[in-house]
């Protein structure tokens, strides 16, 4: 959805939106859900909400893949892009660090809620907390079932000690 920011009023609107979005980055399995209050106080527009989507992600341990549902809070400020040339170069504060462009009188919806579903997804994604992941020696799935490996862990740090109490042994 496009929305107009010359056209935003003063006290603000509501959006209730369900959009299919696509991304590169991942599988978004179900319509993006999202409540926006947009306010516009100058050329400044505050877009405060929530989204949810269902995304299909791939465990970090036994790389099979698992639907998982995303939701966010959104809590952007949209400025002119113009802002950007009068700008100098200088470090951003953390509070800037919410702060987004448009341009041409114009915000695209789509784009900030694939932006926002992307920022929130998780680091180490896991199909289940408990889950064991692949056999480092065999590579056998072990939710599937054990394998034969020998399981003995050493600290390789260590093996010098070991070399030394054979020697003197």
């Amino acid at each position: 959805m496009k929305i107009i920011v010359s056209e935003i009023p003063e006290e603000g609107i509501e959006l209730d939106l369900k959009d299919d979005i696509k991304s590169d980055v991942v599988s978004i399995v179900s319509p993006v859900k999202s409540v926006m209050r947009l306010v516009k106080i100058e050329d400044e527009v505050m877009v405060k909400g929530a989204l949810t989507a269902d995304v299909e992600l791939q465990c970090s341990r036994c790389l099979n893949h698992f639907p998982t549902r995303i939701s966010s809070q959104v809590d952007v400020v949209y400025h002119p892009v113009r802002e950007i040339v009068k700008s100098e170069q200088r470090e951003l504060k953390s509070a800037e660090l919410d702060t987004v462009f448009y341009s041409d009188d114009l915000i695209e919806t789509d784009d900030l809620l694939r932006e926002q579903l992307i920022l929130n997804l998780p680091m180490k994604p896991l199909c289940s907390p408990d889950c064991k992941g692949f056999c480092p020696k065999c590579g056998a799935d072990l939710n599937i079932s054990e394998c034969g490996c020998e399981t003995k862990e050493t600290d390789s740090r260590f093996e010098v000690l070991k070399q030394l109490k054979k020697e003197k042994e």
